[in-house]
């Protein structure tokens, strides 16, 4: 078949999901030649698949999830290409936003103060994971844990981190990890938290949970994950230039809660615009 057909054929699916939402399910596709994309893309990909499918046209949100570029799912390869660009700045791990860059971190300071303490997690280590050149871990989680680890797939960032933006403190950093997140399992119960900034955004629905799954083994006795990233104001949201999905915080929940851990405090981020996307806290276990 041409790709002009396959196109047109594409289309008329898409226009199917959109005039028949309820039943997007195996009658409607059971006959279309969309039928397995429709499902690995719903399966394994996003919870807000058909959402999101009312603003990008199938064929386009295949080619940015499932197409093969060397090795990886495309959707993880445009990450990675989108943060070769990014500077080891504190801009660059802002965005246009570095002026919310303290209102952020004395939130998640606060918020931080809710997960340990006695009766809670403890203060012996923790895990950055996404950590680009430090900015949380140095404005965050150095002031409270006697060491930490740090986690992120850009080996520029995690240089920098080391070299120039944390001083001392990188003396009471114990390990870096250039990983990408979905390839990575935490040793097993070596954490007390385990912070996930601005960095589930970037992992499929299935990637996420597995994620979370590893996370909670790594956890060391009465030790939390925290997640702190953008929440969509409804459904979902994919930004195809930096490969991110923002999810609906109920979304989240149903996430967190598939892979088996318990939510323990969800907090919203005060102070932001509201002309940009809501970002909340949520600690788990």
């Amino acid at each position: 078949m041409s790709e002009s057909m396959s196109i047109v054929e594409f289309g008329r699916t898409h226009q199917a999901f959109r005039e028949r939402w309820a039943n997007t399910d195996h009658d409607l596709c059971r006959h279309s030649m969309s039928f397995d994309l429709h499902n690995i893309l719903r399966q394994e990909f996003f919870a807000s698949y058909l959402y999101m499918l009312e603003q990008i046209p199938l064929v386009k949100l295949y080619a940015m999830t499932c197409a093969s570029v060397k090795g990886e799912k495309q959707f993880y390869h445009r990450a990675q290409n989108f943060y070769k660009d990014v500077p080891a700045s504190e801009e660059g791990m802002m965005g246009d936003f570095v002026e919310l860059s303290e209102l952020d971190l004395e939130s998640s300071r606060q918020f931080l103060k809710k997960c340990v303490g006695p009766g809670k997690a403890g203060t012996r280590r923790a895990l950055d994971c996404g950590c680009g050149i430090g900015r949380v871990s140095k404005g965050v989680l150095f002031p409270v844990f006697q060491t930490l680890e740090m986690l992120d797939m850009m080996e520029n960032f995690i240089l920098h981190a080391h070299e120039c933006y944390l001083g001392d403190c990188a003396d009471r950093v114990e390990s870096y990890y250039v990983y990408n997140l979905q390839d990575f399992t935490p040793p097993p119960k070596r954490y007390d938290v385990v912070w996930m900034q601005w960095v589930a955004c970037h992992l499929t629905d299935k990637d996420l949970m597995e994620f979370l799954r590893r996370a909670q083994a790594g956890l060391r006795p009465s030790g939390v994950i925290v997640l702190k990233d953008n929440m969509a104001r409804q459904g979902c949201r994919l930004d195809p230039v930096d490969s991110s999905v923002i999810r609906h915080l109920d979304i989240m929940r149903s996430i967190i809660e598939t892979a088996g851990l318990t939510i323990l405090e969800v907090q919203k981020q005060e102070g932001f615009p509201e002309s940009i996307m809501p970002v909340w806290m949520i600690s788990m276990r």
